[in-house]
């Protein structure tokens, strides 16, 4: 770490020595083919959560910072990224390993320093290999993401290929561990494997498809070793000024492999329809995580889950007898003359188990987001209304994000 903290440390000051050579953002030309790209990036969020089992309400200040140094030689990258994430309050539970003392709910930041990416690259028109610790978002996250709503992000110790031609795209990946949002602290900071992570499909300007097949073989992560197989579509088709419509489906079959002690099948399914009129998109959607006859259910445990049934995050581990997701959202797109853009959403979820007829509860989400600036505003509430199944949870995120 401190060989890294100096190869950091010196990039920076390479960039700030040469104010000429680039603007802010921009890559340094060191020569013929040769460039230095130095990336940062820094978010501060407050999250607080009011959950009915707690008689204090968690509040959690973080501040999470990346400092990251890109060498380009002819195409060949070599990227090095530190990312650190600072509590600047302590009212709050920082890991999901909740071990019976802390008394309040979860906020999964922790302090951390680490190591996030180390990775060497070569990738021209979609076509390319990378090689070491490196970030990994497949399709719409759920199913292979790099939780990047987490101050903490999720990387993976991989080989990736990845080929283009046309509109044919494919991903050939071989990971030995998952790189966890937990830090570097926590008996849960990675999962070692063999996770193998393929998918093929072609991508047109209105309709793609995708195949895929990710088999995870963990090494003691038992209850998550599982192969899964399936398949995901989108249309999408304007049809006239300003109006559009989406429609989207997904399943997906899985079962055990490796170490997991339980025999179990489980399907997943998946389809959303969203219409477009101006500035409007109203969507209405549904997803079943299976279960096997409430002996085990349809895991995604590498997915991006925080975009998934319901921003309160009770659903990141499926129940056993599965999830049934009933959502419908609106969003909105206008113009503020002291703040330009601004998108506005609110969602709402019906919850049902798959197996044994229970009702999970339901939630409403909303959000708002706008940049003041150079700097990206997000105000989000999630509000889950347990039913006697879990426990009553509000969640409020005030976050400003800023990238150079």
């Amino acid at each position: 770490m401190r060989i890294v903290a100096k190869l950091l440390t010196a990039a920076a000051l390479v960039a700030v020595a040469n104010p000429v050579l680039a603007a802010p953002g921009d890559p340094i030309v060191l020569g013929e083919d040769v460039k230095l790209d130095v990336q940062a990036a820094a978010r501060l969020r407050y999250e607080s959560v009011d959950q009915a089992n707690f008689t204090r309400d968690a509040e959690a200040l973080t501040l999470r910072m990346r400092l990251g140094v890109e060498l380009d030689i002819a195409g060949f990258k070599a990227l090095v990224e530190g990312e650190g994430t600072a509590g600047l309050s302590n009212r709050y539970n920082d890991t999901l390993e909740f071990n019976g003392v802390e008394p309040y709910p979860t906020v999964a930041d922790p302090e951390n320093v680490e190591l996030n990416r180390v990775q060497l690259a070569y990738v021209k028109n979609g076509t390319g290999v990378t090689v070491g610790r490196q970030r990994i978002n497949l399709g719409n996250q759920r199913f292979v993401g790099s939780v990047g709503w987490r101050q903490n992000e999720q990387t993976f110790d991989a080989v990736r290929g990845q080929f283009k031609s046309g509109v044919f795209l494919a991903n050939a990946i071989y990971a030995i561990s998952q790189r966890s949002i937990f830090g570097v602290d926590s008996p849960s900071e990675h999962f070692d494997g063999d996770l193998v992570l393929l998918n093929a499909g072609i991508d047109t300007a209105s309709f793609d498809v995708t195949a895929f097949a990710y088999v995870l073989d963990y090494d003691t992560r038992a209850a998550f070793a599982s192969q899964t197989y399936g398949l995901t579509a989108t249309y999408s088709r304007a049809l006239g000024p300003g109006l559009a419509i989406a429609l989207t489906g997904s399943w997906a079959s899985q079962a055990d492999t490796g170490i997991n002690p339980t025999n179990y099948r489980a399907n997943h399914l998946f389809g959303e329809v969203s219409g477009t009129l101006s500035d409007f998109t109203l969507a209405a959607s549904y997803e079943k995580l299976g279960s096997d006859g409430g002996r085990a259910a349809f895991q995604t445990p590498l997915a991006t889950l925080h975009a998934f049934q319901g921003w309160a995050d009770m659903f990141l581990t499926t129940p056993a007898n599965g999830v049934r997701d009933y959502q419908v959202s609106l969003r909105k797109g206008f113009s503020l003359p002291a703040l330009g853009a601004v998108t506005a959403q609110v969602a709402y979820h019906e919850f049902d188990s798959d197996f044994g007829g229970l009702h999970y509860g339901s939630e409403w989400d909303a959000s708002l987001a706008f940049r003041l600036g150079q700097v990206n505003i997000l105000a989000k509430f999630a509000d889950y209304n347990a039913d006697r199944f879990g426990t009553d949870t509000q969640k409020v995120w005030l976050q400003a994000e800023l990238e150079f």
